[in-house]
């Protein structure tokens, strides 16, 4: 409370004009928002505003959390509003499950909310508040996907803000756990909503040429579920590689090739018909299923980094080779 020494009249901060107030509290940071929204009624209101918060979800939560995760929260927030929370089919204990997909016994989990009452209480219609504390709080397992090796996959993350790191579960099959201690680099939005189950229909076939970037599915039984890996689309054995001469973007048959595979093994590279647009491979090989061409730099610059980290993995034990004392210091005689 302020007091206006010549007129003798008290203000307030509610006595701003709703420009100026609003813009005062685009400043402040989630907790200090936290504390505003305590001063009175008015402001509590105010301070959970979904525009407010939204900006908020950008900053901290907008390289990790994507359309499909957004999708996964309005169905929460839908069985909210509908009172469908608890004591229904789609609910489990205080939890609340997202979207289901596919058939049994292999159903696909969209995601899962931990102690879904704060939609109904402190947090009601207060969403984009709800959606950051949920994910702050690792209540909400979100879907994404991360890196393992050279491969993406899909799977639900919940966050631990003291450690800030991310653990990972599997959408189906018991849950179990992909992962653990992840850290924000390896986590990414994903690119398309096809779930991991599902093929993935290749809309480029036909304008993929040698040198072009891409992400191809991959399986290793065709019981199991989709990871993505990175490849390089490669010439023909009969083309040299002549670009004034190249003629492998009009072949039916399409090279991709694995990079982090030496030139000599078998995974180096595969062979696929562009004209089959269903799964194919083998056993030896894998499975491959969908293609999405990468025009985004930045993915290419990543997976480039992996594989450079990844070679000077291997090489790593070969600079750090020390020969047995016998093969440093020969004997030349018998004792």
């Amino acid at each position: 409370m302020e007091n206006n020494g010549e007129k003798g009249i008290n203000m307030s901060l509610m006595d701003l004009p709703e420009a100026t107030l609003d813009c005062i509290l685009k400043w402040l940071s989630p907790i200090e928002l936290c504390v505003m929204s305590m001063v009175c009624a008015s402001l509590r209101d105010r301070c959970g505003s979904n525009h407010l918060w939204e900006k908020h979800m950008e900053f901290k939560w907008g390289r990790v959390i994507g359309e499909v995760a957004y999708k996964e929260w309005q169905c929460h927030i839908r069985k909210a509003k509908e009172g469908t929370l608890l004591g229904d089919y789609f609910t489990n204990l205080n939890g609340s499950l997202g979207s289901l997909s596919g058939t049994w016994p292999d159903l696909y989990l969209g995601s899962y909310l931990e102690d879904c009452g704060n939609l109904n209480g402190q947090f009601s219609n207060k969403f984009m508040k709800a959606l950051y504390f949920s994910l702050e709080t690792g209540r909400f397992w979100f879907p994404a996907q991360f890196y393992k090796g050279l491969t993406i996959y899909n799977a639900l993350f919940s966050y631990d803000s003291k450690s800030d790191i991310f653990q990972a579960r599997q959408h189906n099959g018991g849950w179990r756990f992909l992962g653990k201690n992840i850290g924000w680099d390896m986590v990414r939005i994903p690119p398309i909503e096809t779930p991991p189950y599902t093929l993935h229909i290749t809309d480029c076939f036909y304008d993929l040429k040698p040198g072009d970037h891409v992400e191809i599915q991959r399986r290793g039984i065709t019981e199991t579920h989709y990871g993505w890996r990175y490849g390089v689309i490669g010439h023909m054995e009969s083309c040299n590689g002549n670009e004034n001469y190249c003629q492998c973007q009009h072949n039916e048959e399409l090279v991709v090739e694995f990079k982090q595979y030496p030139e000599a093994s078998y995974m180096r590279k595969i062979v696929l018909n562009r004209r089959n647009s269903g799964e194919q491979g083998s056993r030896a090989t894998g499975f491959f299923g969908g293609i999405r061409k990468l025009h985004n730099h930045h993915d290419i610059h990543l997976w480039n980094n992996r594989l450079t980290a990844q070679a000077l993995q291997m090489m790593e034990p070969r600079l750090h080779y020390a020969p047995p004392v016998e093969a440093q210091y020969p004997v030349h005689g018998h004792q």
